[in-house]
């Protein structure tokens, strides 16, 4: 059987710097003016007149109306003020607390109790659109905590604070020991304070790749790997000692451009020159005051003295909402009733929503490697695949559901299985309706695959996008079972049969039919993706042999439409669909996410049980011990789940921004 592997390369950027923005002290609220007592009406002698009794009552109701209004005018008057200063003094008190943390996957969250340990990136976009809404909200003190998110997740969040700030709301980062994408999201307030013994690793960009050869040589592995494109370089760990020149090449351009997209965010935030920020790179780290002192971060405090920062005044009194905006878990379990809902909460089980008639958006989430079968997910890493059946049958709800006026597939994958990316594409070029692709993280070879269908593709800045090509290949185990003393005996009946083997190479009539084979699929893939940038297909497959862009490259190489965010495209499906920019879509989320004791153990039966509890502990002790052994067994335990696929558009190697 073909097997194919993945491999890690790791892109180290850490950031370190001071933040210096001058805050903007509010003037306490005006003081209270004193109210005057009421004004004592001087009492005459009543003198009745006969027959003018009646018009002596009315005259002295109508003199009381009138003395009692003078006096409700003038207390009316001594109030204002008061009511005033009472309202801006209540405005400057309502502060909220955001902690930005955890990975923030793409996919909608798991139902239950499980879903509540990690936030989406929808649900943290949506409490910063709740702050920027909130009239009686004064600003927002973000804690950053090292964040686990790619160049489209960061660009997400950017542009959520961004709204925030715009809403006339003033936005404080607090960071600790501060790596790059803490400074990045922290860059993006309005100050960035930071505690004495804090430091900012602002270090640049830094690549890594393990390669293999040697290993097999020392075990007697062969490995047999076959590609189009001369970029396509999942292959090389295995089959080299280094990077080919057409793999540095490719690396050195991605790392240009995410350098040059650093530099030029800092410069931006802090008004200084992308040159000045490049020696600010060159001469880190730096503890909290050289960092203020170049300009890179604005003040230097610990936790307990941001209340005083943002209070506005010394007579004011703050009010910080922690975890704002954050939905909370019911946790009131007593009684029968509690206990039903505690196993609901803890089997992932949700109440059935009434369908309704009102016109829908469809947001599509494709997050994961591709394979074909049924989507999977890991319920504590976040890791999880997307199946082709589960995805064409989201798609055709979507399509058939005649209250979706528009479709929004949001992507987050570096491809996978050709074929099931190619069943996928097919699905989506079926869609009736107007249908937009927007590219997180990554959207890359059979990420790439699926998208070019859309009638618009949006990408972020950062997203590593192209890569089209095709690889695959086998580890030949025969030489090891030689070494260790297994012997083993072989009968076939046509020239090609070993094809799929894992003991033996490759024969020279195997090698060059599976070449073959995937010649054809690359043209394939070339083709289609020709047809959909409406781009003649040698231009296209000048552009492709498996070589990645970031979002900034691949729109000046016309391979996606526009730069902009997951909001921007839903605006786009929006517009396509006829509707105006302000009519309100109810979502519709898909696919939706499975139960997440069957996302843990499958099919419910005591070995899976115990085999997915051996696994957890497994990853939970290797992460404690060396996290860089725990990254290179996940991607292993990628390769596991894709191992039966013959032929992938996978993109090369991963990356990872700390």
């Amino acid at each position: 059987m073909m097997r194919r592997f993945v491999f890690g390369a790791l892109v180290c950027a850490t950031l370190s710097g001071p933040l210096m923005l001058n805050a903007q002290e509010k003037s306490a609220a005006p003081a209270a003016v004193k109210k005057e007592d009421k004004p004592k009406t001087e009492t005459k002698p009543e003198v009745k007149v006969k027959g003018d009794e009646k018009k002596g009552e009315e005259k002295k109701t109508d003199e009381k109306k009138t003395d009692e209004k003078k006096t409700e005018d003038k207390k009316t008057e001594d109030k204002k003020p008061t009511e005033t200063a009472k309202t801006d003094k209540s405005k400057s008190l309502a502060w909220g607390e955001i902690e930005i943390k955890g990975s923030y996957p793409e996919h909608t969250a798991l139902p239950g109790l499980f879903g509540e340990l990690s936030e989406s990136l929808s649900d943290c976009l949506t409490r910063f659109e709740k702050a920027a809404a909130d009239d009686t909200l004064q600003g927002l003190v973000l804690h950053i905590k090292s964040p686990h998110v790619g160049w489209a997740k960061l660009n997400e969040i950017r542009t959520a604070i961004a709204k925030v700030r715009k809403a006339g709301k003033k936005v404080y980062a607090y960071i600790d020991d501060c790596a790059s994408m803490d400074y990045l999201i922290a860059v993006a307030c309005d100050e960035v304070v930071m505690p004495e013994p804090g430091s900012l690793m602002f270090l640049g960009l830094r690549a890594e790749v393990s390669f293999y050869k040697n290993l097999f040589d020392k075990l007697d592995l062969k490995a047999e790997m076959l590609r189009v494109g001369e970029y396509k370089s999942a292959a090389e760990p295995y089959s080299r000692t280094e990077m080919s020149k057409e793999f540095r090449e490719e690396m050195e351009s991605i790392l240009d451009s995410y350098f040059s997209q650093m530099k030029q965010i800092v410069a931006d935030a802090r008004h200084q020159t992308p040159e000045k920020i490049e020696d600010a790179i060159n001469a880190g780290p730096f503890t909290s005051a050289k960092a203020k002192e170049l300009g890179l971060i604005d003040r230097i405090a610990y936790p307990d003295e941001l209340e005083s920062l943002v209070k506005g005044g010394p007579d004011s009194k703050v009010k910080i909402t922690k975890k704002y905006g954050k939905k909370k878990l019911d946790t009131d379990f007593s009684g029968f009733t509690g206990m039903v809902k505690f196993m609901d909460l803890l089997m992932g089980i949700e109440q059935p929503k009434r369908k309704t008639t009102n016109a829908k958006l469809a947001i599509i989430n494709a997050v994961g490697p591709i394979m074909t079968g049924r989507s999977s997910s890991d319920t504590f890493s976040g890791e999880s695949t997307i199946g082709s059946d589960t995805m064409i049958k989201a798609i055709r709800q979507a399509n058939e559901d005649v209250t979706v006026k528009a479709i929004v597939m949001r992507v987050d994958s570096p491809g996978g299985s050709a074929l099931a990316s190619d069943l996928m594409w097919r699905e989506l070029e079926l869609i009736q309706k107007p249908f937009v692709i927007s590219m997180g993280d990554v959207a890359a070879s059979g990420g790439y695959y699926i998208a070019m269908g859309a009638d618009k593709i949006f990408a972020e800045p950062g997203t590593i996008t192209g890569s089209i090509g095709v690889v695959g290949g086998k580890l030949a185990t025969q030489g090891l079972f030689d070494k260790i003393g297994i012997n083993t005996s072989i009968i076939t009946r046509g020239k090609n049969a070993g094809v799929m083997s894992m003991t033996t190479p490759f024969s020279d009539t195997e090698r060059a039919a599976m070449q073959g084979l995937m010649n054809d699929i690359y043209k394939q893939f070339t083709m289609k993706a020709a047809t959909g940038r409406k781009m003649d297909h040698e231009k296209l497959e000048k552009l492709a042999r498996g070589r990645i862009y970031t979002g900034l490259q691949a729109k000046e190489l016309g391979l996606i439409d526009e730069i902009g965010t997951l909001a921007d495209a839903i605006a786009e499906a929006k517009k396509l669909a006829g509707l105006k920019p302000d009519e309100k879509l109810e979502k519709l989320e898909l696919p939706k996410p499975v139960s997440p004791l069957e996302s843990l153990f499958g099919p419910i039966d005591a070995s899976a049980r115990m085999q997915a509890a051996q696994t957890q502990w497994l990853r939970t002790t290797l992460n404690e011990i060396s996290p860089e052994l725990q990254q290179h067994l996940g991607a292993m335990e990628i390769f596991t789940r894709l191992a039966k696929e013959p032929r992938l558009v996978l993109m090369p190697f991963r990356i990872s921004v700390k």
